[in-house]
């Protein structure tokens, strides 16, 4: 497992993040883990509410980020587009493809829409989910198993944020 996150400008305000990695598992497979909330509470997110196109869902992060989300696109097992906070004056976007690559699957997940100043923070902590998918699969169950809410992060998801953040901070915006 190799994850790496790049930051770019979109304006003068807002940028991207984008982060991707290469998985030991079929595309279905990851699908499953990146869709299905069951899989998804292992890893990532808490997600309850209406999982098909234009339904809203409601997230919970291991960072402890928590807000609506609305399916743009749905596409399996390829690709997923989501607009956070929609509406709002924070609305961005979640967008995500899943490529085969022999037996191995590759994932990249883009978040656009972000203040400029908050990118290093984004790169870290999208590192840190994706690296935290990877012991997810490996162990096949959760990896914050201290648990997490909307008041405080895990844990374990905190402490390698911290770690890579100063790294991101320190990394120039393209």
């Amino acid at each position: 497992m190799t994850t790496s996150a790049t930051m770019r400008a979109l304006d003068e305000t807002r940028g991207a993040v984008r982060v991707e990695d290469l998985y030991d598992t079929d595309v279905d497979d990851l699908w499953q883990a990146c869709t299905s909330p069951e899989r998804l509470a292992r890893w990532i997110a808490r997600v309850e509410g209406d999982l098909r196109v234009g339904g809203t869902v409601d997230l919970v992060f291991t960072s402890s980020w928590t807000g609506p989300a609305r399916v743009e696109q749905c596409e399996a097992p390829h690709h997923l587009l989501l607009t956070t906070e929609p509406g709002t004056e924070d609305e961005g976007q979640i967008e995500v493809w899943l490529t085969e690559e022999g037996s191995r699957t590759r994932l990249v997940v883009e978040e656009r829409g972000l203040p400029l100043t908050h990118l290093p923070f984004h790169a870290s902590g999208w590192r840190v989910h994706l690296e935290d998918l990877g012991r997810s699969l490996e162990l096949g169950g959760p990896v914050h198993t201290d648990g997490w809410g909307s008041d405080a992060g895990a844990a374990g998801w905190k402490r390698r944020w911290e770690e890579l953040t100063p790294s991101y901070q320190q990394a120039e915006i393209h």
